[in-house]
């Protein structure tokens, strides 16, 4: 990639606060603006900066309940696993999809104002994929750590 200590301040920055302007940007790192902004730039276009988003609290919209939902298909086919991710990718509900190995096929992380609109997801939408063999549910009760930042060096 040929970072150097100026794109990782950059993306520490970033990463705090990416409604930062690159005047500020360009203060807090010691380059002039042109620089500063070619280098913003360059990340981006490197796909490094995928996009810039605002984190909202999921509890002041009432979103009170996360779940991570542990999936095991029915059979591992290459045709079986593209049609369960286009099937589950569709519902809002579902923040995160990920493939794993070992005991379970994916995981879900799940998002729901409480656990009755929960039990309507699983009943509705997770027990009636056509591909899903089993799953298991496991309410987060509590975050310790929560953050969206990589550990830069």
């Amino acid at each position: 990639m040929g970072m150097d200590k100026k794109d990782i301040l950059i993306l520490q920055l970033l990463q705090e606060d990416s409604t930062l302007s690159v005047k500020e940007i360009s203060e807090k790192i010691g380059l002039t603006f042109t620089p500063t902004y070619e280098r913003i730039k360059n990340l981006e276009k490197q796909g490094v900066v995928e996009k810039y988003v605002a984190i909202l609290n999921r509890e002041k919209l009432g979103i009170n309940i996360v779940v991570y939902c542990n999936v095991r298909l029915k059979e591992q086919s290459h045709k079986t696993l593209q049609e369960f991710e286009d099937y589950i990718s569709k519902y809002d509900e579902i923040q995160e999809i990920t493939s794993l190995s070992g005991e379970y096929d994916y995981m879900l992380k799940i998002l729901a104002n409480d656990i009755n609109s929960y039990n309507e997801f699983t009943v509705n939408i997770i027990s009636n994929s056509p591909h899903i063999g089993q799953y298991h549910s496991s309410i987060v009760l509590h975050e310790t750590k929560k953050t969206t930042k990589f550990k830069l060096d």
